[in-house]
């Protein structure tokens, strides 16, 4: 076992902005987008009806339109050609239609029969959806329509009032904590940039995930070959308790 000293590595952004309609989420994520990156390696993945259209006059930006059903893979598919595509910043707008939407883990639950032991079937799924989210701006409703415990995958996570104003709920940057509301311009976003690139080379990780099948009525998880950073399980589910992934049951 060693012990070592504190050294930040350089890290992949995860960002939420949350907020109720005509708060500017879309907005304000593309203009965070902007300050990352160039205009033509912003990609977003429109669930909202066009929505992410309305903002040409911005930039040169791309768009994947996502229609139902809105199933963890199609969102991952999504998500892949972006990447494929050689896109640098993906705004996911929105997240809330693969919990709650048409053909999302909601409703597959349901057509499963609706119980307690079919989330066993759902959770790696949902999972995997969640590990494919890994360098982006995601745009998300005033409470997150999601299971549980997301708001512990990001980096960042912005409230914005109707004035368009930008608090925090939660800041690992350590940047925008207990400072006063603001407006997210581009400069944000390269605030951000800055900060992530700053550090060490981060190790090597595993991609490859893995699903173990679970005892009748047990609740599996997704299983990475890295370390939780939360439970501190490897290789096994994640304990009870463990904020990565909540028991599929309180979420019913």
């Amino acid at each position: 076992m060693e012990i070592r000293k504190a050294q930040k590595s350089k890290s992949k952004l995860k960002v939420g902005l949350a907020g109720t309609s005509g708060s500017g989420k879309t907005y304000s994520a593309l203009l965070l987008a902007s300050g990352m990156t160039s205009w033509d390696k912003v990609c977003v993945i429109d669930t909202e009806n066009g929505s992410a259209d309305l903002y040409d006059g911005l930039g040169e930006y791309n768009v994947i339109t996502l229609k139902a059903p809105f199933s963890p893979e199609r969102y991952i598919e999504a998500i892949r050609a972006a990447e494929e595509a050689g896109m640098e910043v993906i705004i996911v707008d929105s997240i809330t239609h693969e919990w709650d939407g048409e053909g999302g883990c909601l409703e597959i639950v349901d057509k499963l029969g609706g119980r307690y032991q079919d989330w066993s079937k759902v959770t790696p799924r949902h999972a995997r959806f969640i590990q494919a989210i890994l360098l982006k701006v995601e745009k998300k409703g005033l409470k997150e329509i999601t299971r549980e415990g997301f708001e512990y995958e990001l980096t960042l996570s912005f409230d914005l009032s109707q004035n368009h104003l930008a608090a925090t709920s939660k800041d690992r940057t350590g940047l925008f904590m207990d400072k006063p509301e603001f407006k997210i311009t581009a400069e944000t976003g390269k605030t951000l940039k800055d900060w992530a690139e700053k550090g060490v080379e981060p190790p090597v990780r595993a991609e490859s995930i893995e699903v173990e099948e679970s005892e009748e009525g047990e609740i599996p998880t997704t299983i990475v070959s890295e370390k939780c950073q939360f439970c501190g399980t490897v290789g096994k589910y994640h304990k009870s308790g463990c904020p990565s992934l909540k028991e599929a049951g309180n979420q019913l």
